[in-house]
């Protein structure tokens, strides 16, 4: 496993970020870069189930099944992975998933210089770090983006 870390600063203030990266609508835009037409069912509280969905290669639904571990609004959010969507159908005790099930995705939201400076941390297997090494920057000057509208 790695640990991928990921930054931008963004002019505006750490509620406004906070806010557009987790409130549907604007959701849906900044995780595009990982796959358009993504979506998050979840409350994003603390100890909720979240689910990270989107259409597969095929149209069908697929994504991730995750726990939100920790929310402290404008500040943290931390999201453990559990498992996968495939076709519709959770899966949290394959041997596919097994090998990364408890994988950490979190968020820091810092004020820096009148704007806020996100940071995102998360464990990867080694085979996926390249994608999104890849991903994390578009989707994140896609945060700005609509962060700074």
């Amino acid at each position: 496993m790695e640990k991928l870390n990921f930054s931008i600063k963004i002019n505006a203030p750490r509620e406004k970020v906070y806010k557009m990266m987790l409130e549907d609508e604007s959701y849906r835009k900044w995780t595009e870069p990982f796959c358009p037409g993504s979506y998050a069912e979840t409350d994003w509280k603390k100890g909720s189930k979240a689910l990270f969905l989107g259409p597969d290669k095929d149209g069908n639904v697929g994504g991730m099944v995750s726990r939100i571990a920790e929310n402290i609004p404008n500040e943290y959010v931390s999201i453990e992975h559990l498992g996968v969507v495939n076709n519709g159908v959770e899966d949290t005790t394959s041997d596919a998933v097994k090998g990364w099930a408890g994988c950490m995705e979190n968020y820091t939201f810092r004020d820096s210089d009148g704007g806020t400076e996100v940071l995102v941390d998360m464990d990867i297997d080694k085979d996926h770090a390249g994608m999104f090494n890849d991903m994390w920057p578009k989707a994140l000057n896609k945060l700005k983006e609509i962060s700074e509208a």
